[in-house]
């Protein structure tokens, strides 16, 4: 819990990845009296509250019209039927496990082996990714998939040597790419889109209590992609 009284009752709730001022102007039109985010808006203490920074008007805001803000984060990342455990299902990836001993992390299987460059365009397909980046694979067919939603990569030593093929996941650097190239395929994506599957969590958990649930409309990846215009 970030923001508000605990104790309050509600009636709607908005659903989002990321809380920015869109996202919390959206709840004060939508009359929502609570936000349920993937990613908390404070990571480190505020020392002031005065408009400065985007997270300072944001609890302005939030404190303003009476809204709640809740953050998962962690927790929805390492339980199961989490973060993780959607992104391995939307990926019809099988028989995994938990990739690291902290509890993050996915490795398992694809019902058939597939060739790398195919599994490149059945994510980018599935995810409806903005970008997808990569290495060269150890091989040119793989059916063994790792995967850690959001920033992963210091992971990317433990995918290899659980034995898979593939390792997915966000924010790599480019001396990760490096290292991993010709010795796992390495897929880099949008965090957001890693993640944005937690608001559809969220929708199923609270379905049953019959409080009224909002996907964010505004909610979306920061990250822009120039595309030069074609005549």
């Amino acid at each position: 819990m970030q923001v508000g009284d605990t104790g309050r009752d509600i009636q709607s709730v908005l659903l989002t990845t990321d809380i920015t001022e869109d996202v919390v102007t959206e709840a004060v039109v939508s009359n929502c009296q609570l936000i349920i985010s993937h990613h908390p808006l404070l990571f480190h203490g505020l020392k002031q509250v005065c408009g400065q920074t985007p997270q300072a008007r944001i609890v302005e805001m939030a404190i303003k019209h009476d809204i709640a803000i809740y953050s998962a984060h962690t927790s929805l990342d390492c339980v199961s039927g989490g973060i993780n455990t959607r992104l391995a299902d939307k990926l019809d990836i099988s028989d995994y496990e938990i990739l690291t001993e902290s509890g993050l992390g996915i490795i398992g299987k694809l019902a058939d082996p597939i060739a790398y460059t195919d599994f490149i365009a059945y994510v980018r397909d599935i995810l409806q990714c903005t970008y997808v980046r990569y290495t060269r694979a150890k091989k040119d067919t793989i059916q063994c998939v790792a995967l850690c939603g959001g920033s992963g990569a210091e992971f990317i030593e433990t995918a290899i040597e659980k034995g898979a093929d593939v390792y997915l996941t966000a924010d790599c650097k480019y001396h990760e790419f490096q290292d991993a190239d010709g010795r796992i395929g390495l897929i880099d994506i949008d965090h957001w889109y890693s993640e944005r599957h937690a608001r559809e969590i969220f929708r199923d958990i609270l379905s049953s209590l019959g409080v009224q649930c909002i996907v964010s409309k505004t909610d979306k990846t920061p990250i822009q992609l120039w595309q030069e215009q074609k005549n």
